[in-house]
């Protein structure tokens, strides 16, 4: 898969985990379709799908064995570095911390994992 099918993989992942797990109704930059994603969030999506695609690889395929929510955190760490790499000075939400993460979020980030292992089989 090339990496903006993976960028747009993970963002119909976080669109439908949003669609899952948010409490009442999401604002609506949080479930934008891929055609009208900023290039920034399309680029970050891209990298993240990389890197968890590149953990399952060097992991030869055990990193599957990992907790859910040890799935989450990895997408949320890859997610952190890539809001500072496109943001000088990002907004405090976007580069919060696993425990500060709202549990909708949460869960969605570790679906975002599940969809992209589930793509690597």
């Amino acid at each position: 898969m090339s990496r903006t099918e993976g960028a747009r993989l993970f963002r119909e992942a976080w669109i439908a985990g949003v669609r899952r797990h948010f409490p009442g109704e999401p604002k609506p930059g949080y479930v934008t379709p891929w055609e009208e994603t900023p290039e920034w969030e399309r680029a970050a999506a891209g990298a993240v799908y990389e890197q968890v695609r590149q953990f399952l690889e060097v992991s030869e395929g055990h990193a599957g064995r990992l907790a859910r929510e040890q799935k989450g955190r990895f997408v949320a760490t890859c997610w952190t570095a890539q809001m500072y790499r496109h943001f000088e000075d990002p907004k405090p939400g976007y580069v919060a911390d696993w425990p500060d993460l709202p549990g909708w979020q949460q869960e969605t980030d570790a679906d975002i994992f599940e969809a992209i292992e589930k793509d690597a089989d």
